[in-house]
């Protein structure tokens, strides 16, 4: 009985050791996430308010992302944007997703604000939606922002959707 006692923590040994070297190594594999310098581009000449087409300004900004991933469409990261908001950044099944609140985002009639939500929705794809390599440095998506209902007394939520692309220049 000691023989065998022997045997099967001399596995388990083995077995432990093999899951906490191969956890290591899937989450230092750098080319599943997004790190690096981006230009973030919200084309607002597509924009939809409230799901009728209204013309926006577009937007460009610089974005600093840094991303860990557990394994390949599971990631978590921060973005710092050069506009001066931090947000967090993860990857659910291949979509990434940023979500961050615009302060004073909705301006009522008596002169007060409402915030809004911001969220930017993105994955590797070519402009006309075509899937491509998930290392590609052109990701595209949407941006989507949201007043809350009941802001400035009344119950519809102002809703803007946008075309979104992130472009890696470092």
């Amino acid at each position: 009985m000691p023989r065998v006692t022997a045997i099967v923590t001399a596995a388990a040994v083995v077995t432990l050791g093999g899951v906490s070297t191969s956890a290591v190594a899937t989450a230092d594999n750098p080319a599943w996430g997004l790190n690096g310098t981006y230009t973030a581009t919200s084309n607002g000449e597509w924009a939809r308010k409230n799901e009728v087409f209204y013309d926006q300004a577009s937007l460009r900004s610089t974005w600093t992302v840094t991303s860990t991933c557990s394994y390949p469409g599971e990631c978590t990261g921060t973005v710092v944007s050069d506009w001066g908001w931090t947000a967090p950044i993860y990857q659910k099944s291949g979509t990434w997703w940023v979500k961050h609140t615009v302060e004073n985002w909705v301006p009522c009639p008596d002169g007060s604000t409402a915030p809004g939500l911001q969220t930017f929705r993105f994955k590797p794809m070519t402009p006309e939606g075509a899937y491509v390599d998930p290392t590609s440095t052109t990701l595209v998506g949407e941006d989507i922002t949201t007043g809350p209902s009941g802001a400035c007394g009344v119950s519809k939520p102002v809703y803007i959707n946008m075309p979104f692309k992130l472009v890696k220049v470092g």
